[in-house]
């Protein structure tokens, strides 16, 4: 996963989800002042995988796709 990923899940999560937005503006409005509280008191992300376990992950889905693709062009 890259890390914008997770960046745009916790936005989501903690300041989109449940709001009620009348506009637009109202929403970019939102996601301003979370990102200003954000930087407040930002620390950096933390990689908890290691390297051999991300390129493990990425042989699986790489495996598992080719399994979908074969399985769909018969």
């Amino acid at each position: 996963m890259n890390q914008i990923d997770i960046w745009f899940g916790i936005i989501t999560r903690q300041s989109i989800r449940r709001g009620t937005f009348a506009s637009v503006n109202v929403l970019v409005k939102q996601i301003r002042d979370y990102i200003n509280s954000w930087n407040e008191k930002a620390k950096p992300f933390t990689w908890t995988a290691t390297a051999d376990e991300i390129l493990a992950k990425v042989r699986l889905v790489q495996t598992s796709v080719k399994k979908l693709v074969n399985n769909n062009s018969k």
